[in-house]
């Protein structure tokens, strides 16, 4: 069974290229927003990793993040936090909100992927 990538970001271009290129080895949903994505997992839907754009409307990145820590069973699941931001600051506040990763837009697919493994590489082995 393939591992199951949330993909949560305002721009339909990341959304699309994200889903085209992952969903040969994982099954990739896409949220526009992070209301919709915590509606998402309010319907009791779980996801394996979750990638989450910070600059987002109605819920950020960050609260994003936050509230998916917050949530029963989500502690463990790892977030990749994908931004066009460039100041250390960011990325440091991405971290303190929870993300295990930071990816800066634009990014090169081939690139993500290989983190993308590298967590799950990192996850089984704890």
């Amino acid at each position: 069974m393939k591992k199951r990538i949330l993909v949560v970001d305002d721009e339909l271009s990341i959304r699309m290229l994200l889903d085209n290129f992952l969903s040969d080895d994982y099954t990739v949903f896409t949220k526009d927003n992070g209301y919709e994505a915590m509606s998402w997992f309010k319907e009791g839907n779980t996801a394996d990793l979750i990638l989450v754009d910070i600059d987002m409307p109605m819920i950020n990145g960050y609260e994003l993040t936050e509230s998916i820590r917050k949530q029963t069973g989500m502690q463990a699941v790892p977030i990749i936090m994908l931004s066009c931001k460039q100041k250390s600051e960011d990325r440091i506040k991405s971290f303190t909100a929870g993300a295990d990763d930071y990816l800066q837009k634009p990014f090169n697919p081939e690139e993500l992927l290989v983190r993308i493994q590298s967590v799950f590489r990192r996850s089984q082995a704890a």
